[in-house]
């Protein structure tokens, strides 16, 4: 949940990426790390194994300055996607502002996405979300695989709402910044 402190003219606000396991969630993160004036790498935090997967989440901290007269932070997480972190995905979830949802664009993928896009929604719901209300932003990672769905056709799998999508090449960078425009701003306009 967003924190509002009109005194000191702050906002801080918490905007997770979720998606099936390998989607490309830490991916982003680490790409706008790399890539956000607004980041600051060494603040990056990653509880992985040692094959590098996550076991937790990830997190990364944004000082996004001045917007509308208010000092403007954002907490990112990614969830762990592996089936075995169902909970830890849940509890990363509580108090989420908004949702960047990383699906991989691969053919063989659809299934796993459209299973983590069905959870996603029910943990929304029982934490008192509802989509399309609550900010919901997909991104199509991964679409410069030779078996990538053409976005208009993961749109029909993955997004009847017509909710804000990216595509996106995670590991080039391409499309990251974007999704976490749009994120941030389908986010503060729901504040």
């Amino acid at each position: 949940m967003a924190l509002i402190d009109l005194p000191d003219r702050a906002i801080h606000f918490k905007i997770v990426y979720y998606g099936p396991e390998l989607g490309g969630k830490t991916t982003n993160l680490r790409q706008i790390a790399r890539m956000a004036p607004a980041a600051d790498p060494a603040r990056f935090r990653s509880i992985a194994a040692p094959d590098e997967r996550t076991i937790f989440a990830d997190a990364l901290p944004l000082d996004l300055g001045q917007v509308a007269g208010f000092h403007v932070t954002a907490e990112l997480a990614a969830v762990a996607g592996q089936p075995r972190y169902e909970r830890t995905r849940r509890i990363v979830l509580h108090g989420a502002d908004g949702v960047v949802f990383v699906a991989d664009a691969s053919t063989a993928r659809l299934d796993e996405n459209r299973r983590s896009l069905e959870e996603l929604l029910a943990f929304a719901e029982v934490q008192g979300k509802r989509f399309p209300d609550f900010p919901l932003v997909l991104q199509y990672n991964k679409t410069d695989l030779r078996d990538a769905l053409p976005p208009v056709e993961l749109d029909r799998a993955l997004n009847p709402l017509d909710l804000p999508r990216v595509a996106a090449v995670a590991v080039e960078g391409a499309g990251v910044i974007e999704t976490l425009r749009e994120a941030c701003r389908v986010t503060a306009r729901a504040l």
